[in-house]
């Protein structure tokens, strides 16, 4: 198999799973089978090894320079993901009714809604800056496709996901959502959660740690 056909299967496989369960119909198909949490978990184990397959394939892709290559930028990984984490575990901490379900336990409160005052797409969000932290540190062509539609689409993701909930969920929304922002920098201070901050830093750490092994590069700059 040749390095751009792995990475277009890999890259049509990591489309397929995030597109198809997506489908309102599919995900309660999904979630009435198998349970809200036993989906969420499954869902997340697959959405891994999805990536680590395609996040490979990109790396054995031929090599065409798309960006010109500069020191400082292999340093917007290990900062970008310093956000980005925190922002994981707090989205999979909560219940969010704007976006992907999370984990957490009891009903969204929208006079305290947390991470959804900075985003009611924290997961998407994080996404983002995953995907362009990446994007600057690798110029390559197979990099640029791979993360420049990782970006666009968690920003489409979010704009496509609240046209949806909004109409789903009618006067509803209104009244739910005042206290949240589809991004705000005004809830940055909800990564400063104790929760956030401690789950934050063991979920880079393990990031850090296993980096090398599963994609064969070191995170150090």
């Amino acid at each position: 198999m040749s390095g751009w056909t792995e990475f277009t299967l890999a890259l049509l496989a990591f489309l397929a799973s995030h597109m198809i369960p997506a489908r309102p119909r599919v995900r309660a198909a999904l979630v009435g089978a198998l349970g809200l949490r036993p989906y969420i978990l499954g869902y997340s184990l697959l959405s891994v090894l999805i990536l680590i397959w395609l996040v490979s394939a990109t790396a054995q892709a031929p090599y065409v320079q798309v960006l010109p290559p500069h020191a400082a930028l292999r340093w917007a990984p290990a900062l970008l993901m310093a956000l980005a984490c925190p922002l994981i575990v707090a989205g999979m901490s909560m219940r969010n009714p704007f976006s992907f379900g999370g984990l957490g336990r009891g009903s969204f409160d929208p006079e305290h809604p947390g991470i959804l005052a900075l985003s009611r797409h924290p997961l998407l969000l994080a996404l983002l800056f995953w995907s362009l932290a990446h994007l600057l540190a690798n110029g390559d062509l197979a990099h640029v496709i791979l993360f420049g539609g990782f970006a666009a689409f968690s920003v489409a993701g979010m704009a496509l996901i609240d046209r949806r909930k909004r109409r789903m969920m009618g006067a509803e929304w209104d009244w739910l959502a005042r206290n949240t922002a589809r991004f705000s920098v005004c809830g940055l201070s909800a990564l400063l959660h104790p929760h956030a901050l401690m789950g934050g830093a063991a979920l880079y750490l393990l990031f850090f740690a296993v980096h090398g092994t599963v994609i064969g590069l070191s995170p150090v700059p």
